[in-house]
């Protein structure tokens, strides 16, 4: 039966000791749910990102093509699981690794960079830093430390007990993968055919293996400038096998910068990559190409959001996952 309010059933009590109850009561009965936030380790370690940034710093001046891979790093591991540091996790009776997935095999690395920051990190924290976060703000410091932007990297993230190998072989993009097949994937993500454009923009430092690139400067398509492919060609044998692994800058002119010339190098057909190369091909993306190419400062502003968005996919946060002490193993 309903109460009114003369009715004797209703509760008379407005002592604040009773309205702190009721309050309390309608809010233990609320969905709790996490967020990520910038000033998450304000508190409980507040020399956690000066201990990162200092770490990556280290790494990219002993080899400045860490700060590619680190940045690829996070890449590869948002978009499997989500942003939850399950890429790093070695094979196990209970694990099967992502690193072994065919677009992660010989080719992600940085692992021992991240292992090292945890490393530190622990050191002054126990317990209270994920390997998820780590990666995301490595990424951040990684382009900062090569004239990339910077962003504020939203933090609490937790980590994965699990591993995808079966997702990574399917999520990751891949170099053959066309313009259509791009864009679907990252939607799947959340991520727009613009973010798409932005991140995909990376590729302005790193390098890639001959084994991912040896079809494109041979099969001479109209979609490659002809002088561009034969310079390729010298480290890049023709034969399968021979030469896998040579390595050639992604972006010939400024490889070890970042900046806007990945977009230059794409208009005039000189993408390393297919899957650079799709996006100036007469499609949806052309046109984004064509600004970025025009205007640095709106990639790198459109980059920095990109990786915020990214950082976002699936993030394991309260009590879910957990903070794993070494980040290639569960605790």
């Amino acid at each position: 039966m309903g109460l009114t309010a003369g009715s004797s059933s209703w509760p008379s009590c407005i002592s604040p000791a009773c309205i702190f109850l009721a309050v309390f009561l309608v809010l233990s009965n609320m969905p709790c749910e996490a967020h990520l936030s910038p000033t998450f380790y304000d508190h409980t370690c507040p020399r956690a990102l000066n201990t990162i940034r200092t770490a990556v710093r280290t790494a990219v001046s002993r080899e400045r093509r860490m700060a590619a891979s680190l940045i690829r790093l996070h890449f590869h591991d948002c978009f499997v699981q989500g942003c939850d540091a399950s890429i790093l996790l070695d094979d196990s009776s209970s694990i099967q690794s992502e690193k072994n997935a065919p677009n992660n095999l010989n080719s992600v690395r940085g692992y021992e960079v991240i292992d090292n920051i945890k490393s530190k990190v622990e050191s002054i924290c126990p317990g209270v830093v994920s390997c998820a976060d780590i990666v995301a703000v490595a990424a951040r410091d990684a382009s900062v430390a090569v004239s990339g932007p910077t962003w504020a990297v939203k933090l609490g993230r937790r980590d994965s007990i699990t591993s995808g190998l079966s997702q990574a072989a399917t999520n990751l993009p891949s170099f053959r993968d066309s313009l259509d097949k791009l864009v679907s994937l990252f939607g799947s993500k959340g991520l727009s055919a613009r973010d798409m454009v932005a991140l995909s923009g990376s590729h302005t430092i790193g390098q890639a293996r001959c084994v991912t690139f040896r079809d494109r400067i041979y099969d001479n398509g109209t979609d490659i400038d002809t002088g561009f492919a034969s310079t390729r060609r010298r480290r890049c044998p023709a034969d399968n096998g021979n030469g896998d692994a040579n390595l050639a800058p992604l972006e010939l002119v400024t490889p070890n910068s970042f900046d806007n010339n990945y977009f230059k190098n794409v208009i005039q057909r000189k993408g390393l990559l297919q899957s650079d190369q799709v996006l100036f091909s007469g499609g949806s993306t052309d046109s984004i190409v064509n600004e970025y190419s025009k205007s640095p400062k709106t990639f790198r502003s459109d980059f920095a959001s990109a990786m915020v968005k990214m950082g976002d996919i699936e993030a394991l946060t309260g009590s879910a996952g957990v903070i794993r002490k070494f980040c290639n193993v569960i605790n």
